[in-house]
């Protein structure tokens, strides 16, 4: 009865997630790594629960990015929009760098959509500057809206 007490225990506290377990901006990572966060976290939206995708990507919003689009509820109703909803659970994402400086860059992202069309966005990241918490901390400023490149065979 103990040890089935403890592995209870123990299945609760490993596998219990909340926002606390989303990946926080740190200045150690590089803009590519946030970029992979972001679309590894939209690919896999609703792991380990609901829309745990898009508040992972809201972590790394700039916050003039923030302050521009309201709160998170905002963000959740924007990605499900027209314009980046193929974003959600998407198959595949492949990225380049399209502009490099010292505080941005800028990718070319491709997405096949989970109904199998092909999309690319422009993804702008940038270091943040302004001193604060997130001071050197590489975050998105910015996406484009998806462009409808076809579908695959």
């Amino acid at each position: 009865m103990k040890i089935l007490l403890k592995l209870i225990i123990f299945f609760f506290f490993f596998t219990n997630t909340s926002s606390a377990d989303l990946v926080k901006p740190n200045s150690n990572l590089k803009p590519f790594d946030v970029l992979m966060i972001q679309l590894n976290s939209l690919k896999d939206n609703n792991t380990p629960y609901k829309d745990a995708g898009i508040e992972q990507t809201w972590e790394f919003a700039h916050p003039m990015n923030k302050a521009a689009t309201g709160p998170l509820e905002n963000f959740k109703k924007m990605i499900y929009s027209d314009n980046y909803e193929m974003l959600i659970s998407h198959e595949n994402t492949k990225a380049e760098i399209l502009k490099e400086s010292p505080n941005k860059f800028m990718f070319k992202v491709y997405i096949l959509s989970k109904d199998k069309k092909k999309y690319y966005f422009i993804w702008q990241i940038e270091k943040v500057e302004q001193e604060g918490k997130f001071k050197d901390c590489w975050m998105t400023t910015g996406v484009s809206d998806s462009i409808y490149l076809g579908e695959t065979i």
